[in-house]
């Protein structure tokens, strides 16, 4: 039983490092470890016997940062959950994750980060969900959409003025749907 509350307490301590290492990269990128763990509450050497180095810190955050992400597709659903729904519902929360975890999740280049094939080949899934429901023109060449649909998310994410992520959400899926839909498919 004690060893299972050491694991829960080590697993606590480790995401309140990562959480405060968020906050404090996303305003200086320069912070050392120091500042980052004093904004955990704990030591700096506490967080060295964590995460070896800075960079195995950042990796550590985009890791956490990619899971979520990952989580964030899973919850909807979008293989079975209508189309459209899918769509605001997958954009609401991926944004909520990148606002929240922006600093990780840019932290590598998009090839290495949250992007994996699996994530490309599920939103590729996705997009022909849409196409077949009839939300999308027929021959809208679907990668492209796709693409310009992750670029729409990571802009929207740079969006530093309105930081909800359903107004960011309807903003995405509103210029996606007057990119590629088929006239007169809305989100109302």
């Amino acid at each position: 039983m004690e060893k299972r509350a050491l694991r829960a307490d080590s697993e606590r301590t480790a995401q309140a490092i990562l959480e405060a290492a968020e906050r404090v990269l996303s305003d200086n990128p320069a912070a050392t470890m120091e500042q980052i763990a004093e904004a955990a509450g704990v030591s700096r050497t506490t967080v060295h016997r964590r995460f070896a180095s800075r960079d195995a810190l950042v990796d550590a955050m985009t890791l956490w940062a990619t899971q979520q992400f990952h989580n964030a597709l899973a919850s909807v659903r979008p293989d079975v959950t209508p189309p459209l729904v899918a769509l605001y519902q997958v954009t609401a929360k991926v944004l909520s994750v990148k606002l929240r975890w922006g600093f990780a999740m840019n932290a590598h280049p998009a090839e290495e980060g949250v992007l994996t094939p699996d994530v490309l080949a599920q939103c590729d899934v996705f997009f022909r969900r849409l196409e077949e429901s009839g939300a999308l023109r027929p021959g809208v060449d679907l990668v492209w959409a796709r693409r310009v649909y992750c670029a729409l998310i990571h802009e929207a994410a740079q969006d530093q003025d309105s930081a909800d992520p359903d107004a960011l959400a309807t903003r995405v899926v509103d210029t996606v749907l007057g990119g590629f839909g088929k006239p007169g498919v809305t989100m109302g």
